[in-house]
């Protein structure tokens, strides 16, 4: 399989859809690899960034952390209940995008959409270039090369996620079992101990700014709430499980609520057991690391696991963002080529499209982890917002037994979600966040115009209108030719099967050639007539284009029958004449004739 087109083969297969055959389908773990990783590994930046936001009050407003990160895993439990919701709701994917589109109308389902693609294409922004820093951490010599090993790794996941999505949900299996591991060891023996057992960074002295009020504990909420991005991954991209989908994906949404819940309150528990604070050139979990296992082989190669992680949680967004870019070309709001698939479940056009825009984000900024960080997580808080409020609306609409606690849960869900985005967005805004403010209505007026453009393109179809009965027309098939061989016995055997009269047209600079031509035209005798043009630039097309549109002036549907010879081999196609694939596209863009390549195959 090409890009969602198939090849052709001697004995073609059929190509499945979504359903008719597992192998290429996602398992409960394969699912949890696949969509969770960046959610599992957030919980490298987001208890350090409550930390740093709360320090501006002095170190010992550090202590806040605890309840604040409870807040948050309560909002994750919420989060995790909602999409389960969504996932039983739209069992086709599409998550937030799919319940504004049901619930609350176009331009919020719009919102919702512009959304997401703009938070999965920093995910993968960000956790790539989160590995590469804290790869050039264990390894400074890498430190001046962040960018090329950023587009290296992208370069590498886009090959795995063209492949299959389970294939790259198989190479994820391992690296993400290990990490969770890891940083769980970090949970259990830090807890275990009375004291760290090594100390690294060098120590910063932070003097408070600003008073512990309500103002800094909400900074410090929506600052730790980045940890919760990629939770919503799993419901978007609900058709990538095995059957029943809806029960795998539920499943997989709520293993990875517990993990995530577990790791992030357990790192800020050890947090506030060893009254640990930012230092100067090292990572918040790098200091629980080395404080649970020392500096030894354990500390580097739980280093070496991060950054491993942090890389591979990119992998989230090919997961997810491809199968919503579908959803949104089935609305006719993207190009239909987005909807396109291989025959292994993969929109080859969505992952390439995210890589693209990946890639170009990436060198915009240097892959410079700082400057996306800014950008990071607004995004995907109004997508929640959006997927609770949508809910709310939904449960009060169909009204099921028991829909009172549910519209509650996710009204409460809506609320913290909607607080989080608001002050992501203001505290945020100078530093980066603008930037956002501007590229999803930007993304949301393209939306609209392609859905517009459809629209214009249906009524002048006559989409949905019943057509007139097709009328009968005498047919003029013109076959371009050079000489007399078993091409042309092919082609004009062809063309008098398909009209009432066929003509060959042949096109020479040389009169020489053109009498020679015509003599073995009369050797031959096939019984069609043979009109030859002059071709004073030595070329045949343009000779061609002007004899093939005097011939349709007549009213007559014409068919221009054009041979092409095709090597078994591809790499001796570039021996062959290309004139008549050039000479198909001059018509095609040039004149309204119906134009057909006959292929002539060789067996060399």
């Amino acid at each position: 399989m090409t890009f969602g087109l198939a090849t052709r083969k001697l004995y073609p297969k059929v190509v499945r859809r979504h359903g008719e055959g597992d192998k290429s389908h996602l398992t409960t773990v394969e699912g949890l690899a696949a969509l969770s990783l960046d959610a599992l590994s957030s919980v490298a930046y987001g208890p350090e960034a409550i930390m740093l936001t709360l320090v501006a009050a002095g170190v010992g407003a550090i202590t806040a952390a605890v309840p604040i990160t409870l807040v948050i895993a309560g909002l994750l439990g919420v989060l995790v209940i909602s999409y389960c919701q969504v996932i039983a709701v739209h069992p086709d994917g599409g998550g937030s995008y799919a319940v504004a589109k049901k619930d609350l109308g176009t331009q919020v389902s719009l919102l919702a959409a512009a959304g997401l693609v703009v938070d999965y294409v920093l995910t993968v922004a960000v956790s790539l270039a989160a590995g590469a820093a804290s790869l050039a951490s264990a390894f400074p010599v890498l430190a001046d090369h962040s960018l090329a090993v950023c587009l290296g790794g992208l370069a590498l996941l886009t090959v795995v996620n063209l492949w299959g999505v389970a294939d790259s949900a198989r190479v994820l299996m391992l690296p993400m079992a290990l990490f969770v591991v890891s940083v769980l060891g970090i949970v259990v023996v830090g807890l275990s101990r009375s004291a760290p057992a090594a100390t690294v960074g060098t120590p910063e002295s932070f003097h408070a700014t600003e008073a512990l009020g309500i103002l800094l504990v909400l900074k410090a909420f929506s600052s730790g709430c980045s940890a919760l991005t990629g939770i919503e991954a799993i419901a978007n991209a609900v058709p990538m499980f095995r059957k029943p989908r809806v029960r795998r994906a539920q499943r997989t949404e709520l293993l990875l609520g517990v993990l995530l819940g577990a790791l992030l309150i357990g790192l800020t528990l050890v947090i506030h057991r060893h009254h640990v604070v930012p230092r100067q050139g090292v990572t918040v979990l790098a200091q629980l690391t080395a404080g649970a296992y020392g500096t030894g082989w354990a500390y580097y190669a739980t280093s070496i696991l991060v950054t491993l992680a942090l890389g591979l949680a990119a992998n989230t967004s090919f997961g997810g963002l491809p199968v919503l870019m579908s959803l949104l070309a089935r609305d006719n709001r993207l190009p239909h080529l987005f909807a396109l698939r291989a025959e292994r479940p993969v929109h080859r056009y969505g992952v390439l499209a995210l890589a693209l825009l990946s890639c170009a984000l990436l060198i915009a900024v240097n892959a410079d982890t700082q400057r996306l960080i800014p950008l990071f997580a607004v995004g995907v808080f109004v997508g929640f917002t959006i997927s609770q409020s949508g809910l709310v609306r939904h449960w009060a609409t169909v009204r099921p037994a028991g829909w009172v606690p549910r519209a509650v849960i996710n009204g409460v869900g809506a609320l913290l979600t909607a607080v989080a985005a608001v002050v992501l967005l203001t505290s945020k805004f100078l530093a980066g966040a603008w930037f956002v403010a501007l590229i999803v209505p930007l993304f949301m007026l393209l939306f609209s115009r392609i859905q517009r453009n459809y629209t214009l393109a249906g009524v002048e179809l006559g989409v949905g209108r019943m057509p007139a009965a097709p009328a009968r027309a005498s047919s003029l098939v013109i076959v371009p030719l050079g000489k007399v061989d078993a091409v042309a016995e092919r082609a004009v055997t062809a063309a008098l099967a398909l009209g009432d009269e066929v003509v060959v047209v042949a096109a020479f600079s040389d009169q020489a050639a053109a009498a020679a031509m015509r003599a073995d035209w009369a050797r031959w005798g096939p019984g069609v007539r043979l009109d030859i043009v002059e071709s004073p630039q030595h070329s045949p097309v343009h000779p061609v284009l002007g004899y093939v549109e005097q011939a349709g002036r007549d009213g007559r549907q014409v068919a221009v029958l054009i041979p092409q010879v095709e090597p078994a081999r591809r790499r001796f196609r570039i021996l062959q004449n290309q004139r008549g694939i050039l000479l198909a596209g001059v018509l095609s863009a040039r004149t309204d004739v119906v134009v057909c390549l006959l292929p002539y195959r060789l067996h060399l």
